[in-house]
């Protein structure tokens, strides 16, 4: 079963053929990185405009690229929730108009769990259920993933996303955009012992995480510093910083897995390429004896290879879509559309 798919939640416009949810016909992304780059941080409307103006030819590409015809597809999967609204809706009315132009089923893909399902592309092998952490710019989960298309949320940020954190905490020290990829990488001498941050908790909830209060931390450093004419070291306080939030995120994916009585865990999100977490999430994994997932570098990020490969199982379990989809900015990842 051959499904085209499309991603544009944020700042990459892509497009890939996917068979049978686990074979990647083709792959292609258009990043935007060196427009946003100039600002900092993601423009929303910029991001929009841009995808209008590369969905076509990226698509375009993919199929070419797969060497497949639309006759040959089974389906078109687009991603249609959660992200940036503009965005969302250039991918979801392009696909919508293919779908009424090739006759092909429309299917809604969460992009929480597209990300998920990167790992089955990775490990042909992988199947549910397991753990899964789910950490990203805009999103941090512990996900009791049941079945394909059966997701339960065991823990979540009550503020902060776990990449939000890093990527403010970059953009204080002077980094640039992308701030959380940066950071991982002048902070890869860095001594993590060197800034004492608090390890925030969520009282009455032992899976949630908080991560404002630690941003605002790194924050105070700096200017703390700035205000005594002090310079910091931002490899080790992006160390410091970095280490605690591992600390937060592992520590509590490990107390959900003993609780839960998993001991197959995974890790997905754009964050999930940050080599601090993967080193740490490994160690406590083989410590206890748990086989332990993540996806290759290269399908970390956003791409439409992960849409594509989530779109085969949910279209197995009957979800489709007719051309009244919409986009959606916010949506839990146990909702279907």
């Amino acid at each position: 079963m051959k499904i085209l798919a499309i991603e544009s939640s944020c700042d990459e416009t892509a497009a890939a053929v996917v068979e049978d949810g686990r074979k990647v016909l083709s792959n292609v992304i258009a990043s935007q990185v060196s427009e946003h780059i100039i600002y900092g941080g993601v423009v929303p409307e910029i991001a929009s405009r841009m995808h209008a103006q590369a969905i076509s030819g990226v698509t375009a590409k993919a199929m070419e690229d797969a060497g497949v015809s639309y006759a040959e597809l089974d389906a078109i999967a687009v991603t249609y929730a959660p992200g940036l609204i503009g965005a969302l809706l250039v991918g979801v009315n392009f696909a919508k108009g293919l779908s009424y132009a090739t006759g092909l089923p429309l299917v809604p893909v969460h992009h929480l769990r597209s990300h998920i399902a990167a790992n089955y592309i990775t490990h042909p092998d992988f199947e549910p259920p397991f753990l899964c952490l789910v950490v990203s710019g805009g999103h941090s989960h512990i996900v009791a993933v049941r079945d394909y298309t059966d997701f339960e949320i065991i823990g979540r940020t009550r503020d902060d996303a776990a990449g939000e954190c890093m990527d403010k905490a970059a953009r204080a020290m002077g980094l640039p955009y992308p701030g959380g990829v940066n950071l991982d990488r002048v902070s890869a001498e860095g001594n993590p012992a060197l800034y004492k941050l608090p390890h925030p908790h969520v009282d009455g909830s032992e899976y949630d995480f908080s991560f404002s209060g630690l941003k605002t931390a790194v924050v105070n450093i700096i200017h703390n510093a700035a205000q005594k004419g002090e310079q910091v070291s931002v490899p080790d306080l992006g160390a410091s910083c970095i280490e605690t939030v591992a600390d937060c995120l592992v520590s509590n994916t490990m107390k959900a897995a003993e609780n839960f009585g998993f001991s197959k865990i995974a890790l997905a999100g754009g964050v999930s390429a940050n080599s601090r977490l993967r080193a740490r999430m490994s160690k406590e994994c083989e410590k206890r004896g748990w086989e332990l997932y993540m996806p290759e570098l290269k399908l970390c990020g956003d791409n439409a290879a992960m849409v594509g490969a989530q779109g085969f199982y949910e279209l197995k379990s009957g979800n489709i879509a007719g051309l009244e989809l919409n986009a959606f900015a916010t949506m839990p990842i146990d909702e279907q559309n």
